[in-house]
């Protein structure tokens, strides 16, 4: 079995809000998984989804660039190693230059990007090495999205951690606004409930019926109940079916609908999202070099 630290402990019970008991007896029983320990929460407890899976765990910055009326747009993530080199100005510059690159040159892949002009007359590449050697960190360019809007491109930071694009038909430029802030508060996963992936909404049936079958009532109301359930997660998940930010008596599709417009798509980044974070054991450490000396 393996050895359930307070660590893990505390991580768990931020993601889900449960106590700290809990936590760990689902560590336990989860042989120290911290995804399956989740959904055991979630079985025995009726949790809302864990916060584990997307975590933050890196440090950078996400960039935006749009050109041509809205039509054109680039959102790009460039990782650093610490907080404090994703504040630097020549960092920030980088990334706003990535950005530029990717919105003009249209490249294929991420090594495409890295031969594409960077500006001051040199490539992306050599643009990312110049500033490593100027900073003194590990400097990497992990993602981008180009766009050609269907409609007219909107964009929010938050910060220069969450970057968003969307790309909406019809209403005002507020509009486009309000509905990028939106999605960077909201995190929807897709824009409407047939974009939600098949394996996804069997995962949360599989649960939703763990959950149902510990009432002890009749198969048929069981199978009402999980419906009734992923109709519900549906309408958390998806752009249409949330509760809009600025009026949460509408929502987002009842919004689109009162100002005669359409969101064809939208793109997210979340600096770190997905990426595990190397960490460090100072003390171990120490001792390991003690050790060795």
């Amino acid at each position: 079995m393996a050895d359930i630290t307070a660590g893990m402990v505390k991580e768990l019970r931020e993601a889900t809000g449960l106590g700290m008991m809990e936590c760990k007896k689902a560590l336990a029983e989860a042989g120290g998984d911290m995804t399956k320990a989740a959904e055991l929460l979630r079985i025995k407890s009726g949790a809302r989804a864990s916060k584990v899976a997307g975590r933050i765990a890196a440090e950078g910055a996400v960039g935006v660039h749009i050109d041509g009326g809205g039509k054109t747009g680039a959102l790009v993530e460039v990782n650093c190693e610490t907080d404090f080199v994703a504040k630097d100005a020549n960092f920030a510059g980088f990334v706003k230059a990535v950005a530029t690159a990717v919105a003009h040159g249209d490249p294929a892949d991420l090594d495409a990007l890295s031969n594409s002009a960077g500006g001051d007359g040199q490539t992306v590449e050599a643009a990312r090495q110049g500033l490593v050697m100027k900073l003194g960190e590990n400097i990497s360019v992990r993602r981008f999205t180009r766009v050609a809007a269907k409609g007219r491109l909107a964009h929010y930071l938050h910060g220069s951690r969450i970057g968003v694009l969307v790309d909406c038909e019809g209403g005002d430029e507020q509009l486009g606004k309000d509905l990028a802030m939106h999605i960077a508060a909201s995190k929807p996963l897709c824009v409407a409930a047939d974009q939600v992936p098949p394996d996804v909404i069997a995962k949360e049936r599989e649960i939703y019926t763990a959950q149902a079958q510990q009432s002890g009532k009749p198969g048929n109301i069981i199978a009402r109940m999980v419906e009734g359930r992923i109709a519900k997660y549906l309408a958390e998940v998806t752009l249409l079916g949330q509760p809009f930010v600025k009026n949460t008596d509408a929502t987002v599709a009842q919004l689109l609908t009162a100002k005669h417009a359409k969101v064809h798509a939208f793109h997210m980044y979340v600096v770190g999202e997905g990426i595990e974070k190397k960490k460090d054991d100072f003390v171990a450490a120490v001792m390991a070099q003690v050790g060795n000396a």
